[in-house]
């Protein structure tokens, strides 16, 4: 009996000690979804992905601070258009770890931190990357390299995050994963279109739905 309760008590430390790793840095301002909303890039559209943004922080404790989706929008009739890089704060920008992806907003468009070992989720997990399987480096932005909405005569932002059918949006691999030769298929936010708005879609070309999350008050 005693080596059973023995046993227990080790496997809960254990599980505990896992539970603690977990874990996001009180200085987190910076993550990849965790999960989508399941709707393909039906996301509310801004409001809607902000929500999920502030709604999936709250959960590991990081409720307090002001949480944006990284997305850009077109412009639709008397609506300006949004650039991903202009809701964002400031800066800096750690992630769940603590570490340091960008110091302000240029840096994050030009020479920044995030890769597959760092954009991680509010859980202080790895996002699936190309070498694995399922790939979910796709992360929907509708920006180009420089954070700035993305137009076009095709549909880029997958109707403004209202779509989930045809349509397509720009997404980024946020492991930074393609051949030398492509440089934007290394781009953690301006890689290609995706193949429609569905999640089904998203799936098809190495996505899953999931979008960048930063702090707007970092300080």
């Amino acid at each position: 009996m005693n080596k059973i309760k023995t046993g227990v008590t080790v496997a809960a430390v254990f599980l505990a000690m896992g539970a603690q790793a977990a874990q996001p840095s009180p200085d987190m301002s910076f993550f990849v979804t965790s999960a989508g909303l399941g709707q393909g890039a039906d996301l509310g559209g801004l409001p809607g992905a902000d929500q999920h943004c502030q709604q999936l922080a709250t959960a590991v404790g990081a409720g307090k601070k002001q949480w944006r989706a990284y997305l850009s929008t077109t412009a639709a009739g008397a609506t300006a258009a949004v650039n991903a890089r202009d809701r964002i704060g400031r800066g800096p920008w750690h992630n769940a770890e603590g570490r340091l992806v960008a110091r302000n907003v240029d840096e994050l468009h030009t020479l920044n931190g995030i890769n597959r070992m760092t954009a991680l989720t509010e859980k202080n997990t790895k996002v699936n990357g190309r070498a694995e399987s399922p790939n979910m480096h796709d992360i929907l932005t509708g920006s180009k390299p420089d954070g700035t909405v993305a137009t076009g005569d095709k549909d880029t932002t997958c109707g403004n995050w209202s779509k989930s059918g045809e349509g397509a949006a720009i997404v980024g691999h946020h492991d930074r994963w393609g051949l030398q030769s492509d440089e934007p298929a290394r781009s953690w936010n301006a890689s290609h279109p995706s193949r429609g708005c569905s999640q089904d879609n998203l799936r098809a070309s190495g996505g899953a739905g999931m979008f960048y999350c930063f702090a707007a008050n970092t300080r």
